[in-house]
């Protein structure tokens, strides 16, 4: 696996940073767009996730410098992703006055869910979600993996006033926004281990919705699929 090193973290930073790129995320967003990016039922496009996290190409060398580093992150984050490896989240200090000062998660946060609305295949729509039914057990489980996020951002929050709902307070919430940022890395990993899983699955559905019942059967048998390997098939 190609590992940025710690000089190449930097300089990333650096360009990211350079007034030539006015519109591009900070470094924790970038990564944490470009974990959603790699997740979901499919991929965001190369093209797109540099578009989102750069700004709209400009030919100025720093845009050049600023991908080349960005596709290596991205590289190192799809292999440790896959792997199931929590990623060590880049975060900045709430203040960076006071080097007690806690991490800030929320940045990271909204640009993984920035990711996630980015998507060219909405992620609950991929699993079939609908109003008018019970949620499936993958919606369950991704919902569950997603909240973590929700929780950091407000979003959860905003969502129980919404509702109507009652929330934590004091003691009880700040325990709970700790939890959740402890859980946040791994959560990132299942996630993306999740989607992995899901699109196998397609794809071998795919592959067998192109056999014809009238083609001859993929199995090498000489006979017709429909009276072979798809004589279950409706």
């Amino acid at each position: 696996m190609t590992q940025l090193t710690d000089q190449q973290l930097l300089r990333l930073e650096q360009l990211l940073d350079d007034p030539a790129l006015e519109k591009s995320m900070r470094l924790d967003e970038a990564q944490g767009f470009l974990c959603a990016a790699l997740s979901g039922p499919q991929p965001i496009p190369e093209a797109q996730w540099l578009s989102e996290v750069l700004g709209h190409e400009s030919g100025a060398a720093v845009w050049r410098e600023a991908a080349e580093l960005l596709r290596l992150l991205a590289a190192q984050l799809q292999t440790e992703l896959a792997n199931g490896d929590p990623p060590l989240l880049l975060l900045y200090a709430k203040d960076d006055d006071d080097e007690h000062s806690r991490s800030d998660f929320v940045p990271w946060c909204e640009a993984y869910l920035h990711g996630v609305d980015s998507a060219p295949v909405d992620w609950f729509e991929a699993l079939g979600a609908d109003d008018d039914q019970e949620d499936s057990e993958e919606i369950a489980y991704l919902d569950d993996q997603l909240f973590p996020l929700f929780m950091l951002t407000g979003d959860a929050e905003a969502a129980a006033a919404a509702a109507g709902d009652e929330w934590l307070v004091g003691r009880e919430l700040e325990d709970m926004r700790d939890e959740c940022e402890d859980m946040l890395p791994q959560a990132v990993s299942d996630i993306h281990r999740f989607w992995l899983a899901q699109r196998s699955v397609k794809t071998v559905r795919r592959e067998q919705a192109k056999v014809g019942r009238n083609e001859l059967c993929p199995c090498g048998s000489g006979q017709k699929y429909k009276k072979c390997c798809g004589v279950a098939q409706p």
